[in-house]
């Protein structure tokens, strides 16, 4: 990623951030829209599961200028969504709820430049979330 993304990526995210809750609430009601059929995947609390998601994020963009530093506990979470019957294919459907909650959030703030500067981020922790699944199976 270029610096000029990872600043993108940062800079919206701290408008997402005190949003958070709502942005989750968005972000899997969304999902769920697009592929119901994985609504069965999530068996607990969707409130304490939506703090998972933003925190999970929250590490990962503060982690852009080391991104390093988080492939082993990108490849954990990887490995244990196997478990969870996920498969690459759902990797597509939550990139695309990622994207449209991003949008829904930030409105006019979501440039096609944050839009892009987001996919980015997407691909790589999806990525190397899939090749670890993969390893593991």
């Amino acid at each position: 990623m270029t610096p000029e993304e990872i600043k993108l990526v940062k800079d919206s995210w701290a408008k997402v951030s005190p949003i958070a809750e709502t942005a989750a609430e968005l972000f899997y009601g969304k999902l769920f829209e697009l592929d119901p059929s994985v609504r069965s995947m999530f068996k607990g609390d969707m409130v304490d599961q939506g703090r998972k998601l933003m925190t999970m994020l929250n590490t990962a963009v503060n982690s852009l200028d080391n991104v390093e530093a988080i492939v082993p506990a990108v490849q954990a979470l990887g490995k244990r969504h196997v478990g969870y019957g996920v498969k690459d294919e759902h990797y597509d459907t939550v990139g695309e709820a990622l994207i449209w909650t991003l949008g829904a959030g930030l409105k006019d703030d979501f440039t096609e430049d944050t839009k892009n500067a987001w996919v980015a981020v997407y691909t790589l922790v999806a990525t190397t979330m899939k090749d670890a699944a993969a390893e593991a199976a």
